[in-house]
Formats: structure tokens, C-alpha cells, sequence
């Protein structure tokens, strides 16, 4: 009988399950997308009970497949979208309030008060992060503040509240584990990265008690065993990892210097700076990596908030394009960008920015602009971006010269040469579109014994594509100088 892993993947956009041998090729993949929600300017939401139906859906017929074709289950991993939080009834597992997603901007005033109050370089110093909506802890004061009843279920000691991981364990285990892993926990804003726990002093400034919070474990643990109820056998469940970092597992970056960068609804670039972690001059994140046998790896972070939701939403609602994959065909169409520039700040700038009431530009239309112009410069704009924080990288002494890459933007063969031409630096894809996945399911084989480490993982990894420089000095000074004059007006 053959062995495999399962990944569940509960990304912004979609919930997946993914199957993955042995080499962790992928047998077999269930998926489901998930609705977002708008109900204010700035505010992003998901329905929890959407998300745990459909990851509930997805995980049983991925189980029902490996059972129709004699495969036996070793072990789960979770990964997850980081910084959504979830609040439920620890006792009947009912939620109290819509999910508050990562892209959510409502506490935008909040952050400002605590930044006036000189709070900005304490939080910096002890979480590796800066004051902003993104993180999780003001997204918990608000629902605290705001929603009937959570103050008086956190006093009774009947709230739970955790990221979308520790919500998906508590419901596939049946309410019997209440844990998040490190990497979660370090992008709440309440989790000490240099000493590994919750904060006091972080819970007091946010007024968050500790009880509603879940113990915090390394990423390859016994978290716990399906309900037999919720799932018709009960699978171990071995590990527990934040979305981006799971990448950066599935991309091998376990060395320092190691870097990818992640092409989803939003663009994330992690390096791994080994040990200890680097304190960024430029706005960047100091962020647990990942943690393993009680040793932790670190990594520096930027985030892009919109990159493949520019896609979306130029063929959702303005019907520019009817397909996201037409976009490479009218990027190339053209000989350049014709001026045109598009900076998608739809829910503000991320690094190195940090600009929550930013909102989209498209700078230098003229009447000669089409449909052509706009889509490629929304797809430079990713590749702008990610320059942006290579830069910022190179200022903190993290010069980078080979980025892998993945997510669904990665299979734009003209954004990655544009971003290899603009960056001047190689750029590889992997040979697996699964990487996310991957990397959760690389721990939890670890878990089930299957391998002793990740290093014992590296042989898997395979090269689909390089992608080398090809733009001349003069040519990426023009492009980027249009950039940042873009950038200024957006800002302003």
C-alpha cells in the first residue's frame, strides 16, 4: 500500500487539500474557493463557517480518494492564511463574529493612537514587527471592544480566539486542541519572537487576556488526532505552519541567505537569516521562520498586500481581461509600458511603506492607452514591488542574487523575466506549483517518522525554469524612476 501525506492549504482565496507521495509529488488535489466580504471601507471578512465547510469538504473527499485508491495516510499538516483571526465559543464551538482577514484596515486608527503613544519600537522590538491593521492583535481589541458578549465569554474563560490553523485544529479534533504554532504566533503582535511565548507586557498594551489565547508549539508537534465524527478515521496531525513560511520550507530556504518569494492574492519575500534574528533599518519584518526540536530559525519579511487580486479585479470588475491568464499574452503585446503606471495599494502599501490609507493610482494615461497598458502595468507592478524589497533587503545587508519563486502568479512566464530583467537578478521556478503545500506536508512527514529532517527533504526539490536578466542600466533606471514618481503621487 502506498504511503502519503496530506496538506490542508486554507488560503484567502481557496481551501485546499492536496495529496503528496512519498517525494512529495502531488497524487491528487480537492479545492474549493472562499468568498471575501466588504462590509465597510478598509474592512475584509470571511464567513468561519464557510471556511470550515469547505475545508471539512475538501479534506473528506481528499480521504475518500486515497481510500479509493488503497492509499494509506501517514499524517496532516495545516498551513494557513496568517493574521486572519477567528473568535468562537469554547464550549459550543459557535463563532461570534466574521473572520477579520489579513488585508482588514479598520484598526488603522487604533495602530496610529498606540504609534503617538511611542508603543512603535517596543512591539518592534520584542514581536520583529511594526504598528499596523495587518497584524493580528488590534484586529482581537476591536472584536473584544466591539462585539456583544466576547468580554464576558474571555472573563468566564469560555472564548477561544486564534488564527485560521488553531480554528480549523479545534474543529477537526472535536474541541480537544487549542494550539497555534510559533510562526502564527510571531505575526499577532503579542508573541515575544526572542523568547518564544506571549508577552505580558505585549498582552497588556493590546488588552488581550491570556487565557483566550492557544499555547504555542513548534511547527512539528503532536497537535492532535481527527474526530472519527468529523472525518471517519482519526489522522494524526503533525504540523502547523503560516502560509508564506511553508513556502519557504517547500522552497528548501533552510540556510541563511536562502530566499522565495510567494505569487498569491497578495506577494510575500522571505529570507532566512539562520539563528538569530535581524533587526531591519528599512521596514522590514523580523519573523520566525520556522521551529523545529526546540530551535529557531528566523527570517526577514516584506509584505505586498495586492498582487494576483489586481488580476481578479481587472477581470472581475472592470472586465478588462476574461481570463487571469490573458495577461502574459497582452503584457508581451506591447513594447513597453507606454508611461503607464499602477500602483495597487486597494488596501493600502505594505513594506517598505507601511502606508494603510494608500489607495490604488494608475499614473499616465493618455488617449493612446488600452487595455494592453494597464494590464502590463499591473503585472510590473508586482515585479516593482518585490524590487522594493530587494532593495530594503540588500540596505539590511541581505544582498540577494538567485529567488525562487511560486504561486499562482509564477506561471506568468513575462512577469518573471520582467522581474529577472528589473531586479537583475536569476530567478528559479519550481518544478512544483504546490509549494505552500509542500512545506506542510514536508513537516508533517517528519512528524509521522516518515523523514528524520528537512535537510533529509532537500533531494525533492526540482528546477522547472530559470529566468535570467536581460535589460540594459539605462532601461531599468527609466522604468523604476517611472515607478517611484508613481509611488510619490499615491502616497501623497
Amino acid at each position: 500500500m502506498q504511503d502519503a501525506i496530506i496538506a490542508i492549504d486554507q488560503g484567502t482565496s481557496s481551501t485546499r487539500a492536496v495529496l503528496f507521495d512519498k517525494k512529495f509529488s502531488t497524487i491528487h488535489i480537492e479545492q474549493e474557493s472562499i468568498n471575501t466580504l466588504y462590509p465597510a471601507n478598509g474592512w475584509v471578512e470571511q464567513d468561519p463557517n464557510e471556511i470550515w465547510e469547505k475545508t471539512l469538504l475538501v479534506t473528506k473527499n481528499i480521504i475518500s480518494y486515497a481510500k479509493s485508491k488503497s492509499i494509506n495516510i501517514l499524517s496532516i499538516g495545516i498551513t494557513n492564511q496568517r493574521e486572519t483571526i477567528v473568535t468562537w465559543n469554547k464550549i459550543t464551538g459557535e463563532v461570534l463574529y466574521h473572520a477579520i482577514i489579513w488585508q482588514d484596515r479598520r484598526t488603522k486608527d487604533k495602530c496610529n493612537e498606540l504609534i503617538l503613544n511611542g508603543l512603535n519600537e517596543t512591539i518592534n522590538n520584542k514581536t520583529g514587527l511594526l504598528l499596523d491593521p495587518y497584524f493580528s492583535a488590534t484586529k482581537i481589541s476591536w472584536v473584544l471592544d466591539n462585539i456583544d458578549n466576547a468580554k464576558h465569554l474571555a472573563l468566564s474563560d469560555k472564548l477561544c480566539v486564534g488564527t485560521i490553523d488553531t480554528y480549523l485544529l479545534f474543529k477537526l479534533t472535536e474541541g480537544k486542541s487549542f494550539y497555534t504554532d510559533t510562526t502564527n504566533a510571531s505575526r499577532t503582535s503579542l508573541y515575544n519572537i526572542h523568547e518564544n511565548k506571549w508577552d505580558s507586557e505585549l498582552l497588556e498594551i493590546f488588552k488581550i487576556p491570556l487565557n483566550i489565547l492557544p499555547e504555542v508549539k513548534d511547527n512539528i508537534f503532536e497537535f492532535g488526532v481527527t474526530s472519527k465524527n468529523i472525518t471517519d478515521k482519526s489522522i494524526p496531525i503533525h504540523a502547523m505552519i503560516g502560509d508564506q513560511q511553508s513556502a519557504a520550507i517547500g522552497q528548501n530556504c533552510f540556510n541563511p541567505g536562502d530566499i522565495k518569494a510567494t505569487f498569491g492574492t497578495g506577494c510575500f519575500i522571505l529570507l532566512n537569516t539562520g539563528k538569530k534574528p535581524l533587526k531591519s533599518n528599512n521596514k522590514l519584518l523580523s519573523t520566525i521562520a520556522y521551529k523545529i526540536n526546540n530551535i529557531t530559525s528566523y527570517a526577514l519579511e516584506g509584505s505586498i498586500f495586492v498582487s494576483g487580486s489586481t488580476m481578479k479585479w481587472l477581470r472581475d470588475e472592470l472586465g478588462i481581461i476574461q481570463n487571469i491568464n490573458d495577461s502574459e499574452y497582452l503584457a508581451a503585446s506591447i513594447k513597453d509600458n507606454n508611461g503607464v503606471y499602477f500602483v495597487p495599494a486597494f488596501t493600502g502599501l505594505g513594506a517598505p511603506h507601511w502606508k494603510p490609507d494608500a489607495r490604488g493610482t494608475i499614473a499616465g494615461l493618455t488617449s493612446s492607452s488600452g487595455k494592453a497598458e494597464i494590464v502590463r502595468a499591473a503585472l510590473e507592478a508586482v515585479a516593482y514591488q518585490s524590487v522594493d524589497l530587494f532593495d530594503a533587503m540588500a540596505a539590511d545587508g541581505q544582498k540577494t542574487k538567485i529567488v525562487r519563486v511560486d504561486g499562482a502568479m509564477s506561471a506568468n512566464d513575462w512577469l518573471l523575466q520582467f522581474l529577472s530583467s528589473i531586479s537583475n537578478t536569476r530567478i528559479e521556478r519550481t518544478d512544483n506549483t504546490e509549494t505552500t503545500s509542500q512545506g506542510a506536508a514536508i513537516l508533517a512527514s517528519i512528524g509521522s517518522g516518515l523523514y528524520s529532517s528537512i535537510e533529509e527533504t532537500k533531494k525533492f526539490w526540482k528546477l522547472n525554469k530559470s529566468f535570467i536578466p536581460e535589460m540594459k542600466a539605462k532601461e531599468i533606471k527609466n522604468y523604476r524612476n517611472g515607478w517611484n514618481k508613481a509611488i510619490k503621487r499615491t502616497i501623497l
